[in-house]
């Protein structure tokens, strides 16, 4: 689940000469579960927005901070999906997240991705406990494991990089490991190592040389760190688009196996025009003050 205010992704945002970014706002739920895929990512005006320190409301869907946490419900409209559904359906639900280390609680750091500081990334709760509630999954949830980010910016993100890889996992030691591994437009890389304990700190490790991983089905090259002679392998396909993919990925970092969540954004993509007239067939905008 990501919410956006500014979306980073929006055409319309893009077209309106990247104004007013309360007017272009979003959340996005997708989920997985075998035959019971569902995405969601409506584009809402500032009307449907309405947010103070410790609440944020889009739409029917809001999120909620705590002492304790996290609370995320959402209520939105989840677009046909191949072999599923021929039309939109409601799906609703409930995520409540919990903190597993100290670094969630108030501490949080923040990098610059760029050398000049324009996009900054906080993991604010490398690791979490999640409980889900919703009936589009079956007996409706499930409890695991779970990841809080934040995401900043002030010019887009095709001005600085062509593209990122990104990465998230728990070994079977309980030690979280989140990689950034950008390439700036000027050619230059940003590559980021994380790794936290049970403690919760925070630490920068090297990462090893990144390692090709299979093209996506629209040819959006990814790769991820891997300590050598290994390689790593794809788990299972999660997003495929053609600027960004999602996936289960299996790699080795600091001489240990770990299965990781893998992100590729190829910026180029992104910024294309074709691209661009595509995604209002993923991405809808909500029409005047629809909430």
């Amino acid at each position: 689940m990501i919410v956006f205010i500014g979306s980073v992704f929006s055409p319309y945002y893009h077209w309106s000469g990247r104004r007013a970014p309360e007017n272009h706002v979003a959340v996005n739920v997708a989920l997985y579960g075998g035959r019971r895929q569902a995405w969601a990512m409506t584009e809402r005006s500032r009307q449907a927005l309405a947010r103070k320190a410790d609440r944020l409301v889009i739409g029917r869907s809001s999120l909620a901070t705590s002492e304790t946490g996290l609370t995320l419900d959402f209520d939105e409209i989840a677009l046909p999906w191949p072999g599923q559904r021929l039309w939109p359906a409601r799906i609703r639900g409930r995520l409540t997240l919990v903190p597993a280390l100290a670094s969630g609680r108030g501490n949080a750091r923040s990098f610059d991705l760029d050398p000049a500081g324009h996009h900054i990334w906080m993991p604010v709760f490398p690791r979490a406990r999640i409980t889900v509630e919703s009936d589009s999954f079956p007996e409706g949830g499930w409890q695991g494991e779970a990841y809080h980010d934040f995401n900043a910016g002030d010019r887009p993100l095709e001005t600085d990089f062509l593209g990122w890889d990104w990465a998230r996992g728990v070994d079977d030691a309980g030690v979280t490991r989140i990689v950034y591994d950008a390439v700036l437009r000027d050619g230059g890389t940003r590559r980021l190592g994380l790794v936290a304990g049970p403690a919760g700190t925070l630490e920068a490790f090297d990462l090893p040389d990144r390692q090709p991983l299979p093209r996506g089905g629209w040819g959006v090259r990814g790769g991820i760190p891997c300590d050598g002679p290994g390689a790593p392998e794809r788990l299972r396909k999660l997003e495929d688009t053609p600027f960004y993919t999602r996936s289960l990925v299996r790699t080795q970092l600091q001489g240990t196996d770990v299965s990781m969540v893998h992100e590729t954004l190829d910026c180029r993509r992104l910024s294309s025009p074709v691209v661009r007239l595509m995604l209002p067939f993923r991405m809808p905008r909500a029409p005047g003050h629809a909430a």
